[in-house]
């Protein structure tokens, strides 16, 4: 794309409302960049239906053993990045499970790397690297929705049969048309001209955090709006983890440490023995039969119980 294409998008055009922001006082500057900001959300919510139609496949990939990648590069590919290594410690799955890929590698997270964005050989072969199959989702981030890197990314998933989306800021992104779920968080011209980890990336990153939660949330990593699958790794989690229980089951401080010597730590596995009786082992069982899903469990276990006479 040539130069003059470029300052056509959105993302690239100065802003009217904050053209004397260098001129402003603090409280000015940062009233002029909050003003900015609080437009996101309102464009977010006129893509909802294009991000439920995104989750509900990733979904899908994920329940057939598939795998969800975010590939992207700068901004976009640290925030992808940020939201897989979220997904671990918060729902306690395996760091295979959603994988983010920036371009230049993981260097590029702290340095940037810019030319590693212009080839699409590399985008492919670095979702090559990671194996990637028909049974994947691929999900490419890019603000200008223009970035090679990302766009040899989805035309290479594409190729075999994986679910492709894209994440762009601008209106008729290049990107969008190589992708078979696309959403363009249009938010308009940044509060400093073409600083695209502002409006851009604060949307993309809203638009992350509500994919990643609403798949966990539908695998069953969540019970009421409770992360009970939190990995109790240190001390802010544990407690975490004991008020979780507390929660699920009005029990005191003391009987839900119990209930976690019991399930090995194990959140969800406790909240199901505090809430069944049963011992871990059985309680176990029932989770399996559910699919890790905790209501689904409960249910199972009702349909079990001999009913009082």
């Amino acid at each position: 794309m040539n130069t003059e294409h470029l300052r056509k998008l959105e993302t690239e055009l100065p802003n009217p409302d904050t053209r004397g922001i260098d001129a402003m006082d603090t409280l000015e500057i940062l009233t002029a960049i909050n003003r900015e900001d609080a437009k996101i959300p309102a464009v977010i919510q006129n893509l909802l239906p294009a991000l439920a139609e995104m989750v509900d496949h990733i979904y899908a990939c994920l329940e057939k053993g598939g795998r969800l990648f975010y590939i992207g590069a700068g901004t976009s590919g640290r925030l992808g990045v940020l939201d897989a290594s979220e997904c671990p410690p918060t729902y306690g799955v395996s760091p295979e499970l959603v994988q983010g890929i920036i371009a230049g590698g993981d260097s590029a997270l702290r340095k940037s790397s810019e030319q590693a964005e212009d080839s699409p050989e590399k985008g492919k072969d670095d979702l090559m690297h990671q194996g990637l199959t028909d049974r994947d989702a691929v999900i490419g981030l890019a603000a200008s929705g223009r970035t090679p890197y990302v766009i040899g990314a989805l035309d290479y998933a594409s190729s075999l049969g994986a679910y492709t989306g894209a994440i762009s800021c601008v209106s008729h992104a290049e990107m969008s048309g190589h992708a078979r779920t696309a959403i363009e968080a249009v938010t308009g011209p940044e509060a400093v001209t073409g600083s695209t980890r502002m409006k851009a990336g604060t949307a993309q990153k809203m638009i992350l955090n509500m994919i990643s939660t609403s798949v966990m949330i539908k695998m069953g990593k969540v019970y009421g709006n409770l992360m009970v699958d939190v990995q109790p790794t240190n001390e802010k989690l544990a407690a975490r983890a004991s008020s979780i229980l507390r929660e699920c089951l009005g029990c005191t401080k003391e009987q839900a440490q119990g209930l976690l010597a019991a399930s090995n730590n194990q959140v969800k596995l406790a909240v199901l023995m505090g809430l069944t009786d049963l011992a871990a082992g059985p309680a176990q069982e029932y989770l399996e039969k559910a699919k890790g899903r905790l209501n689904q469990a409960v249910a199972l276990w009702q349909a079990d119980s001999p009913v009082p006479s």
